[in-house]
Order: structure tokens, then C-alpha cells, then sequence
């Protein structure tokens, strides 16, 4: 597809379906996303109460394999991949030798010597350059199936029952119940290889599965004759945003970005420094410059909301900048994701957002804004 500026976007293998659904679509990544099919409110309320089906086929998929494959992991990115079981999935960054990161990402082990690495769409390009340079000195294998993948992500409290009634899909000898958060299991869709994953980006009970693009559309449809009688709707990245800021989970370029590092957005937890050598650890364990800003949690009052770039103030002092934000559907009130001064970072601390020239009282908070109750 060529938009009017002549600039060529991509399409998922689901497109003419969204279509007739009723989508309006947005560019994202330099893909045609659906960005709703009826309203932001209405889907992401589904997502909360019932479930939501998306696709997600944009994203980036990299296969990794080889008899060195966990000790160029280790090596490549920040987690310690190496001794996760099979069927185990980590998040994980990609960080430069400056300690930013060059993407986020999702890894599952898929087998003994496999594993399958899942990045961000915008990022797919500088990634897979940035594993496939760091892969010259180990006996490893690296291709890039994108193309070839399809991804939805099913998210939601009936996201379980919903999968349990798809016709087609047969799952292997772990029972789907079993499957434990950020775990993956082998599965076939009439005979068709699946992935599926206990993951997601909601904050919800879910599972992103995985499959060849030619049996996308096929998959997509029985998910939703399965899941329409338990209110199952399709849903747009209109609502996963705003689902993903309530639950406090970064958005690339947002939240991080090449020049912040894992601990400024509270994400040591996603690095190891135990497992040895990796790109960007002398810069990791040097930290960031003295008064380097944090990642913290915003709450307003009223229905304004601040957004993204809007900056942050104490008195008429600049101490920080707003990196996501939104009235919460599910909150009822405002709230957002901001870097600011160390200093202003307690929970509890008042602050002031520059909202279009007017000063909107906020005070910090603890993340994530929301968490589902788990049985």
C-alpha cells in the first residue's frame, strides 16, 4: 500500500479482514495497524471484563539455535537466558555499550538448543543487526521469520475459555491449564504448527499465539466463533495502549529508548550481572550520571490528561517530562508515565503537568496503576 505521500506501509495477513470489520487503520512501524474497530472505550472495557483478540502479526521474530545458543544470549542481551527451562519464556533487553536499549524483547526457549526471540516492529531492522553482529564468535544459526509469522494476542478473563473452545486447535501433552505465566507450549491449528504463549500486554490473563501467515486468517476466525458468545471482540492498538499504560508496562520509544538505561525505568530486574560478560554491563554497573531521571507514575484529578512531551514542573522549576499518558478507562482519572528529577520521585510527591499553557496538579505513584485479581 502507497499513501498519499508516496510512502509504501505494510500490511498484515489479516488486513482485508479488518477491513470488513469496520477498522480504521493508523501507521504504525510503517505498518497499516487497526487502531479500532468500534471505540477505544468499548474495547478496552472488553479487554477488562470479557476479552479482546488482536493482531499483532507486525511484530518482529527471530529464531536462534545452535550449540552455543545460551552462551550468545547471555552474551547478547541483558537476562540470564542460558539456564531457562524449555517452554520458559524471559523478557529481556537489548542493550547498546552504553547500557540503552536498542529494544525490548521477549524470549522463549523452544528446544534444547532454540530459542525464539520476539521484538518490537519498529525495531526490527536495528535488532536483528545488532544479534546478528553479536553472533560472529559462537557456533549459532540466526534467521529471521517475521514474514513468515503471524501473531494474535488474546487477551482477557475469558481468554482462557475461549481457547479451551476452539475448534481445530490440539494441544500437546501439557494440559492448557497448566500453562504457567510467561511459559509457551507447542500446539496445532488443523495441522498447523502453533506457538502459544501465556503472555501479553495488557495486564490481563492471556496467551499470544504464534503461526504461519498463510493460516492467520483461518486462526483469527475460530478465536472469535470460540470467544463471541463469551463477549470476545477484535480490538485495535488504540486500546492496547491505553490497557498497557494502566498495567505500567514501557512502550518503546516512550518509556525507553537508546539512551536510557534499565535502571532509570525500574527495569534492573531485567538484567543479570551475575551470568558474566554482555554488551552494555561495564556501562550497567557504572550506572547513570548523578541525578539521572526515573521512571515513576502519575495520578491527576478531573478528565484532563497529560501526554506524552508535556513537562513536568515544581514551582517554576522544569523537573521532568511526561512519557505516556491518558484518562484511564478503567480508573476513572488521569494518569500517566513520566521521568523526573530523583529528588521528586517519592510516591506521594506533589507535582504540576504544563497541560496545553495550564498547570495540572499530579502526585506520584507506585506502578503499575492497575492489577487484575488472580484466582
Amino acid at each position: 500500500m502507497v499513501d498519499s505521500l508516496g510512502i509504501t506501509s505494510r500490511q498484515t495477513p489479516l488486513h482485508s479482514l479488518h477491513e470488513a470489520l469496520g477498522a480504521s487503520f493508523t501507521d504504525f512501524a510503517g505498518w497499516q495497524m487497526p487502531v479500532r474497530y468500534t471505540s477505544d472505550l468499548a474495547e478496552h472495557h472488553a479487554v477488562r471484563a470479557t476479552a479482546g483478540l488482536f493482531d499483532v502479526s507486525h511484530m518482529a521474530e527471530f529464531e536462534v539455535s545452535g550449540p552455543q545458543v545460551g552462551a550468545f544470549l547471555d552474551y547478547a542481551v541483558s537476562s540470564w537466558l542460558s539456564p531457562v527451562e524449555l517452554g520458559q519464556a524471559k523478557y529481556a533487553l537489548l542493550l547498546n555499550e552504553d547500557g540503552g536499549a536498542i529494544d525490548d524483547l521477549i524470549v522463549y526457549r523452544t528446544g534444547p538448543f532454540q530459542y525464539f526471540v520476539v521484538a518490537n516492529a519498529g525495531n526490527r531492522e536495528p535488532a536483528w543487526s545488532a544479534l546478528k553482529q553479536r553472533a560472529v564468535d559462537f557456533d549459532v544459526e540466526l534467521h529471521d521469520v517475521s514474514d513468515q509469522t503471524a501473531l494474535l494476542a488474546l487477551q482477557g478473563p475469558k481468554a482462557y475459555e475461549t481457547l479451551m473452545r476452539v475448534f481445530g486447535l490440539e494441544v500437546g501433552t501439557t494440559p492448557l491449564a497448566d500453562l504457567k505465566y510467561y511459559r509457551a507450549i507447542p500446539a496445532r491449528f488443523e495441522g498447523e504448527p502453533v506457538l502459544i504463549g501465556r503472555t501479553g500486554y495488557t495486564g490481563e490473563d492471556g496467551f499470544e499465539l504464534f503461526i504461519d501467515v498463510s493460516h492467520a486468517v483461518a486462526l483469527w476466525q475460530a478465536l472469535m466463533n470460540a470467544g463471541g458468545p463469551l463477549g470476545l471482540v477484535p480490538a485495535g492498538l488504540a486500546c492496547r495502549d491505553t490497557l498497557r499504560l494502566e498495567a505500567g508496562m514501557p512502550l518503546y520509544g516512550h518509556e525507553l529508548n537508546a539512551t536510557t538505561m534499565p535502571v532509570q525505568a525500574d527495569l534492573g530486574r531485567a538484567v543479570s550481572l551475575v551470568k558474566g560478560n554482555f554488551v552494555g554491563r561495564d556501562a550497567v554497573v557504572e550506572g547513570p550520571g548523578f541525578g539521572a531521571p526515573v521512571l515513576v507514575g502519575l495520578i491527576g484529578d478531573g478528565r484532563r490528561a497529560p501526554r506524552a512531551d508535556y513537562r513536568i514542573f515544581v514551582g517554576d522549576v522544569p523537573v521532568g517530562v511526561v512519557t505516556s499518558g491518558a484518562l484511564s478507562p478503567t480508573l476513572g482519572y488521569p494518569i500517566a508515565m513520566a521521568y523526573v528529577d530523583p529528588d521528586y520521585a517519592e510516591s506521594g510527591s506533589g507535582l504540576e503537568v504544563d497541560v496545553r499553557g495550564t498547570r495540572l496538579p499530579v502526585v506520584v505513584a507506585d506502578l503499575p496503576f492497575y492489577q487484575r485479581k488472580k484466582n
